[in-house]
């Protein structure tokens, strides 16, 4: 059941899709549930084409830092690189409180975090559908996912890894061909305070284009954490069996 990996996305669950542009965002979103992240609560949040979903601010940004950042912006970073979804794939967000999903969403929380109760009240789901690469000269494209989950007190964020076949835009000094090299994708998150962050091992590495194959819930391609609070370890497991380092995780 691999493709229940994402759950489920596009036009016919009522997604907004964003406009096709370069460095594009979505319109600035208003939840009807405020969202905690890292102890603040968030009322506004952006979905951007580069792979990044931001509160109270867009990002345009396409070549990606390291966290923490400097200038304190607040976001998840499912795949941050330079996303161009002119010259392919689409970007997909909704709100939800579909109790099938929640079901499923809740299910999965209970799985990962036995010790903490929970159960899904609504969800905030984004999907970057085989999006391209800027100055792309062939068809790859990265589908990967964020679900943004809270009961109104504890909030989690799924990150879900599906299809990555490039890293780099050319922009970023990646080959318009293979779309690797140059400074590659970054994924994590970045609370704002400087202080709490977190970067999924591989970020801005060659290695990350094997995030589909990594974990800290062992589920490959899939990444969960609580963020109300900071904490970045999310569940105890053994380390992926692999043959090399990069599936490691602290």
């Amino acid at each position: 059941p691999a493709a229940s990996l994402l759950y489920p996305y596009g036009l016919d669950q009522h997604d907004q899709k964003n406009p096709k542009l370069d460095d594009g965002t979505s319109k600035k979103v208003s939840l009807t549930v405020p969202f905690t992240f890292y102890g603040k609560k968030y009322q506004n949040l952006y979905v951007n084409n580069n792979g990044v979903i931001s509160f109270d601010s867009r990002v345009n940004q396409y070549t990606p830092d390291p966290f923490p950042l400097a200038d304190g912006r607040p976001f998840v970073a499912p795949y941050w690189g330079d996303v161009d979804n002119v010259l392919g794939g689409d970007v997909f967000y909704r709100e939800t409180t579909d109790p099938t999903l929640l079901a499923r969403i809740t299910k999965n929380i209970n799985q990962y975090f036995p010790k903490i109760p929970y159960t899904a009240t609504w969800a905030f789901v984004a999907t970057w559908d085989h999006v391209a690469y800027y100055g792309s000269t062939t068809n790859k494209g990265n589908t990967f996912q964020a679900v943004l989950t809270t009961n109104t007190e504890t909030s989690f964020i799924i990150l879900n890894y599906w299809d990555i076949q490039w890293t780099t835009g050319a922009a970023s000094d990646g080959d318009p061909e293979t779309g690797l090299g140059g400074t590659p994708a970054h994924a994590g998150f970045n609370s704002g305070d400087e202080t709490n962050f977190y970067n999924i091992p591989g970020s801005q590495t060659e290695a990350i284009i094997n995030i589909t194959e990594t974990s800290n819930v062992n589920v490959p391609g899939r990444w969960v954490f609580q963020v109300d609070d900071f904490k970045v370890t999310g569940v105890p497991t053994e380390t992926p069996k692999a043959a090399d380092n990069n599936n490691c995780w602290l």
